[in-house]
């Protein structure tokens, strides 16, 4: 088979790539792939492909003032891929997140769950899931993930050690529950998935267990061999941002074990060994 990965340059899909190099694997950024371009699609799809979606629009907070911007990317650039893949006969992966969801539950969100997004960015992303859905449901995977953080990009987890080397305390919000996930491992079970005989539809990928930003700042600390209690707990309040964040994030597992696969590590043990393959810097 021979993978397409779409915004192959950013955190997720440069895992994968990395992953994939042994493989027939065509890497396509935005540069050489612009996925609200149908034509450019049909030009670079073959029948039978296995195409990954990675291209997004991920400035959260941006997408509220730009918010057609973000529905090109993440809606309409996925029903153009749903479009292509099934003309193809291909199989499709597309990202896509936890902004689908309000962020009001008490317990892990399942995969079924209907998609009440609060921000332009979940609106943008819930849009594209149910264009894929609806257009090639019987060749669409919808991975859903969320806190992620890797080499390839700007993440929380690498702006707690910059804050770490300019301030001597700081405050994180303690009010927000989810799931760190580590991209190389969400490439990882991406391919298990792909290389399974898996029903298509709807998974939830992060790293399992949940915790809350503060306590994941602290955690990240730790790991580097800091002083984790330089991090004070805050509230959502105390911070104006232009996108409502969910408050609770958590997504439930269950469609891996319905079709016989297991879902991903502990983040603490992803998070671990993210630190000691080199994936952060700090002084």
């Amino acid at each position: 088979m021979r993978f397409v990965v779409t915004g192959a340059r950013g955190m997720l899909g440069s895992d994968l790539t990395e992953i994939l190099r042994d493989r027939d694997v065509l890497a396509l950024g935005h540069a050489e792939l612009d996925v609200t371009d149908l034509d450019a699609v049909r030009n670079v799809i073959l029948p039978n492909d296995v195409i990954i979606n990675c291209a997004a629009y991920t400035r959260v907070d941006d997408a509220e003032s730009h918010e057609d911007e973000a529905f090109a990317i993440n809606a309409v650039g996925v029903k153009n891929l749903a479009i292509v893949a099934r003309e193809s006969k291909s199989r499709l992966i597309t990202i896509s997140s936890d902004y689908v969801f309000g962020g009001n539950a008490i317990s892990p969100y399942s995969e079924n769950e209907l998609q009440a997004p609060i921000s332009a960015y979940g609106r943008s992303k819930a849009s594209g899931e149910k264009f894929a859905l609806d257009i090639y449901p019987e060749g669409t995977f919808i991975v859903r993930s969320a806190w992620m953080y890797g080499k390839y990009g700007a993440n929380f987890a690498q702006t707690m050690l910059n804050l770490a080397n300019t301030k001597d305390t700081w405050a994180v919000v303690d009010d927000q529950l989810g799931q760190p996930t580590w991209s190389v491992d969400l490439a990882h079970q991406i391919l298990l998935l792909v290389e399974s005989n898996a029903p298509a539809g709807i998974y939830h990928a992060t790293n399992t267990g949940q915790t809350t930003w503060h306590e994941f700042a602290k955690v990240v600390l730790q790991e580097a061999g800091l002083d984790p209690s330089r991090i004070t707990p805050t509230d959502s309040g105390s911070f104006t941002r232009p996108a409502p964040r969910p408050a609770y994030s958590v997504l439930g597992q269950g469609h891996w074990s319905e079709a016989g696969l297991s879902p991903m590590r502990s983040w603490r043990a992803a998070l671990h060994d993210a630190f000691e393959s080199g994936v952060f810097t700090w002084n």
